[in-house]
């Protein structure tokens, strides 16, 4: 696979985009992926999905193995969608340096593809933060049901990074909860990219384990007291996708006030929190 232009792009613009206090980088490379880049120079990316296998609708930027400064990798779930080997096994290889926080579902999986145990964080949903340069804590997930286990916890997670002074909410694979949102009004969320391709008798009949929908996705946005949405899972398979545009028209007939940005291919979006350009 050869990296488009957009992908030099974007490579290029995660070594000189510079964040100030108050706004995160955001860059949308399909499906759950996203890369974050706030303060510190520092990036996280959350469920890497750079596979360039043949039933994608679309290909992968870049390469896997050219994302060489990637502080941490945030992995929901064990789905090779959302934990794939391909760029979990390139980013390893080209950054020992690299953390890799994940349900301990995904421990085996994680090794397999040659990271190192000491670079593996237990996505503990128990423990405030699982880490602290970034803060980033795991969130439980219902990907359709809760799959937990004492000695393991939480197969489906979240995460919520505080960061350069934006709450950013990145939903992974879940429908609602009735905790859910409670837990991301109190966290008083900036930003939050959730899943909207739904689910529904049919794909379940071909194990294909749903999501919330464009209606559910948008209420809970609202509900919560979000500031800003991005809608996410929704444009990588062709028997289970999503038009974006419905959760446009939705916010539009319902809640005209309620911000949403549907990222384009690849785009790299600056998020600028409500508190930024006070005092300016």
């Amino acid at each position: 696979m050869e990296q488009s232009e957009r992908g030099l792009e974007i490579l290029k613009e995660l070594n000189e985009t510079v964040v100030p206090e108050g706004m995160l980088a955001v860059w949308f490379l399909g499906q759950n992926s996203v890369l974050l880049k706030g303060d510190g120079n520092k990036i996280v990316c959350i469920d890497p999905y750079l596979d360039p296998a043949p039933y994608r609708v679309f290909a992968p930027p870049f390469q896997a193995e050219l994302l060489t400064n990637i502080d941490y990798v945030c992995i929901s779930h064990d789905h090779s969608d959302h934990l794939d080997p391909y760029a979990v096994e390139a980013i390893a290889k080209v950054n020992n340096q690299t953390k890799f926080i994940a349900p301990a579902y995904c421990n085996d999986q994680l090794q397999e593809c040659g990271v190192s145990p000491e670079n593996i964080v237990k996505a503990d949903t128990n423990l405030e933060w699982c880490t602290t340069d970034v803060k980033i804590k795991a969130i439980p997930a219902a990907h359709e049901e809760f799959e937990y286990s004492p000695e393991d916890g939480h197969r489906f997670v979240g995460y919520i990074l505080d960061w350069n002074g934006v709450k950013v909410y990145h939903a992974g694979d879940t429908v609602i909860f009735p905790k859910l949102v409670e837990t991301l009004r109190k966290e008083a969320i900036d930003l939050a990219l959730l899943p909207i391709n739904g689910r529904d008798f049919f794909r379940n009949e071909r194990e294909i384990v749903g999501n919330m929908d464009v209606r559910e996705a948008a209420e809970l946005a609202v509900a919560a007291g979000v500031d800003t949405m991005i809608p996410l899972h929704y444009d990588m398979f062709a028997g289970n996708s999503e038009k974006p545009g419905r959760i446009i028209d939705y916010f539009y007939e319902n809640y005209p006030m309620q911000k949403c940005h549907v990222c384009a291919r690849f785009e790299r979006f600056i998020y600028v929190s409500r508190e930024a350009l006070k005092g300016k």
